[in-house]
């Protein structure tokens, strides 16, 4: 095992880290109260993940079970229970939890709890999911498409609904 071809041969090192401070505003808050924070989207990262903290509200739902063709995502449970679907079965999750699913394994997750939750999810390698959870949240303030405009915005998106 070996590590990657250097992508940097500098001597010094760069100043070039990105901070995200825990106390700013998310990035989109959905009509169910969910919060999205994009910690590291595709644009940061050239492409090589996403990374996003997602505040779940209580009893606020998320995704039915589906699967990405391009993309692995990974959870990992900061608070509350949420519910993680490993595409076998439904399990409560706690804080320290962590679900990785590669490309082609179906998954979901919910919050149906009375408390909030929160999870990291990570997408490798980076996709444009900013643009995804962007329009799901017109979805919610009155988007409309029609059937076929919506199969292709989920196509476009990788998400194969099951």
């Amino acid at each position: 095992m070996s590590y990657p071809e250097p992508r940097y041969d500098g001597q010094s090192g760069l100043v070039n880290a990105t901070l995200q401070p825990a106390d700013r505003d998310p990035d989109l808050t959905f009509t169910s109260g969910t919060k999205a924070h994009f910690l590291a989207g595709r644009a940061l990262t050239n492409g090589k993940f996403g990374l996003y903290r997602w505040e779940m509200a209580a009893a606020s739902g998320g995704a039915t079970p589906h699967f990405h063709r391009t993309i692995a995502e990974s959870f990992y449970v900061l608070t509350g229970t949420p519910r993680l679907f490993d595409g076998a079965r439904w399990t409560d999750g706690r804080p320290g939890d962590f679900l990785f699913v590669p490309e082609g394994g179906i998954h979901g997750f919910s919050n149906e709890a009375d408390e909030p939750a929160t999870m990291l999810i990570l997408f490798a390698p980076g996709a444009p999911r900013e643009e995804y959870f962007e329009t799901l949240v017109q979805f919610g303030h009155g988007l409309e498409m029609t059937d076929e405009e919506r199969s292709a915005f989920f196509l476009r998106h990788d998400n194969i609904w099951v």
